[in-house]
């Protein structure tokens, strides 16, 4: 089953349910998946996932800690997470980075090559990368 068709499962149990707030979350999840189908370069659904998490995620910061407005976004958050796979662990991480093959510092570009498909969506690139800095 796609992430999508999940989506669509989910709504309709939301539906039932009668939980506008998880509904509506997924109401934009489900218009991100058809943006990106309709978009010139479609990416793949966690992709769109991830981004959509991480725009929720930015979007905290705008607002003061306990409003509404926080509180909502901060319930929506959650509902997306839920569709990301299980995120990594720092230690896991630097045991998939032992297990690259490196040459140096010069082959940082290989390793995260290697290294982003296995971190997607479940750990921060910009730490990721720290992390392999620090491992030569």
């Amino acid at each position: 089953m796609t992430l999508m068709e999940q989506v669509n499962n989910d709504i309709k149990e939301a539906m039932k349910a009668k939980q506008q707030e998880r509904l509506d979350a997924l109401r934009m999840l489900k218009a991100e998946f058809i943006k990106n189908n309709t978009a010139a370069k479609p990416t793949d659904e966690l992709s769109v996932t991830v981004a959509h998490a991480k725009r929720i995620q930015d979007s905290l910061e705008m607002y003061q800690t306990g409003s509404d407005a926080h509180t909502k976004i901060v319930k929506e958050l959650e509902v997306v997470k839920a569709y990301l796979p299980k995120p990594l662990d720092e230690a896991e991480v630097v045991a998939l980075i032992a297990g690259i093959k490196a040459n140096g510092a010069k082959d940082m570009g290989a390793v995260m090559k290697e290294l982003q498909p296995h971190i997607k969506g479940r750990f921060d690139g910009k730490r990721a990368s720290d992390l392999v800095k620090g491992s030569f």
